[in-house]
């Protein structure tokens, strides 16, 4: 009975290896050519990741900076809400991954849900995750419309923000101890 339950305990401990991060970089671009760039970037992102690939991130959606101290403004009060919708978050899962056995780099799937301004939409898109040493990083870029979370874009303003918004996930992940 006393080996089941050291054994248990060890088994415990290998799965519940985690890696976690609070100054993921999580960047935005909205631009149209000819036009004032509308990009963003978020230095403050907390995300969590397991040796299963099991993973969620939460930013604020005010730590956006802007090179335009006006262009953050409307972006928090008139596309983004964020007084009322402070969070944005993902969780979902790297598809075939453990990280106990990862040695280098590998090109990865990640599917999960984004929740934004309250909405939730199921994402999928490719990335790369690396390790060296006892750090984890994960790159990844995925395109999302404003209209799957209801962000209105003033008729006036249509023409110069993107239809597709690009957004680049850049996450160093230490191991939890």
């Amino acid at each position: 009975m006393r080996l089941f339950v050291i054994i248990l305990l060890i088994s415990q401990s290998v799965f519940a290896q985690k890696y976690f991060t609070r100054t993921g970089s999580t960047g935005f671009k909205a631009s149209v050519k000819a036009f004032e760039p509308v990009q963003a970037l978020n230095k403050s992102t907390s995300a969590i990741i397991t040796n299963d690939g099991r993973m969620a991130a939460q930013l604020f959606i005010s730590a956006f900076k802007f090179r335009l101290a006006l262009m953050q403004e409307h972006f928090n009060e008139n596309f983004m809400d964020s007084a009322e919708f402070p969070k944005a978050t993902f969780r979902g899962k790297v598809q075939d991954i453990n990280l106990s056995e990862l040695k280098d780099s590998k090109e990865v799937i990640i599917k999960g849900t984004l929740t934004i301004r309250g909405i939730k939409k199921e994402i999928e898109t490719k990335g790369t995750i690396s390790k060296i040493g006892d750090k984890v990083s994960l790159v990844s870029e995925l395109v999302v419309l404003p209209s799957d979370f209801n962000i209105k874009i003033p008729g006036l303003l249509r023409r110069k923000i993107a239809r597709k918004v690009t957004i680049d996930l850049n996450y160093e992940f230490t191991e939890k101890k």
